[in-house]
């Protein structure tokens, strides 16, 4: 499933072709997503502009003169700008076809994927409106951190992946920043000091802006904006590494299920 690092890659990918253009025409091919695409969607859009493209969470958030649609990638959906005359393929289920020549392409095979619209005030909407806040917020530190976990009998790496806590911790990025903050993935949250914690959300600010920097994580199906795959997996320091030696100590890595996920673990490093 495409993360938070894909999505911003995505939507860092399109930004320059579709900000400012008008939307032609919308071209749907396949109206069941996961939630089935309205009759009346097309018409929501055409001719109107494209304001502005934001990301909030998982969602990219498209801001035309009239109002918000959101985009999200499901399990294995894409986002890429082709030429109009570029023949769609099997999945290639919504066109959004700008003014000029190129085309915003909505491809998704497993159809987990969602085309919305908000309205004009997408912050209310039911999947948006009681997300925590983003990891490159201001308010996101590890005081924020040991404050929500407090009490909390929740894995700690549970606890960050919760999206009421803090928004796109996707699983990679998790063992990674816990890794990188010397934290056991199956501590619990309400055991974590405040220290930690503020190791903790470093280690996640930096582990996702590289991840972005690098252009996402290539897992499975997963393509940015630009055609072009992500590299930060060559990157990774534990996830997928079970019972390979640690880069730190040499011990070998551990590989646990924690709330039905992969979870890999430094035994020696981390505590």
């Amino acid at each position: 499933m495409p993360e938070l690092p894909e999505v911003e890659t995505t939507k860092r990918g399109i930004e320059p072709y579709a900000a400012g253009k008008k939307i032609n025409r919308v071209i749907i091919r396949e109206t069941r997503l996961r939630w089935p695409i309205p009759n009346d969607f097309a018409q929501q859009l055409e001719h109107h502009t494209i304001r502005s493209i934001q990301r909030r969470a998982k969602y990219i958030l498209f801001k035309l003169d009239n109002g918000f649609f959101m985009i999200h990638l499901g399990m294995s959906g894409s986002l890429r700008i082709v030429e109009q005359r570029t023949p769609p393929e099997k999945h290639d289920h919504v066109d959004f076809q700008l003014a000029g020549k190129y085309c915003l392409r909505f491809n998704d095979p497993r159809r987990f994927g969602s085309i919305l619209w908000l309205g004009e005030h997408p912050e209310q909407h039911a999947l948006l409106n009681k997300l925590g806040p983003e990891p490159f917020d201001k308010v996101f530190d590890g005081d924020l951190l040991f404050a929500k976990s407090r009490k909390k009998k929740v894995a700690v790496k549970n606890f960050i992946m919760d999206n009421h806590v803090v928004v796109g911790v996707g699983n990679i990025y998790a063992n990674e920043a816990l890794f990188m903050s010397g934290i056991r993935p199956g501590k619990a949250a309400g055991r974590v000091t405040r220290a930690q914690y503020q190791k903790l959300t470093e280690a996640i600010v930096k582990v996702l802006s590289a991840s972005i920097e690098m252009g996402g994580t290539t897992l499975r199906d997963f393509v940015g904006g630009d055609g072009k795959p992500g590299y930060f997996q060559q990157t990774l320091r534990v996830y997928g590494r079970a019972d390979l030696p640690c880069q730190k100590c040499a011990s070998d890595i551990k590989l646990i299920r924690l709330g039905q996920r992969s979870t890999y673990y430094c035994p020696q490093c981390q505590s």
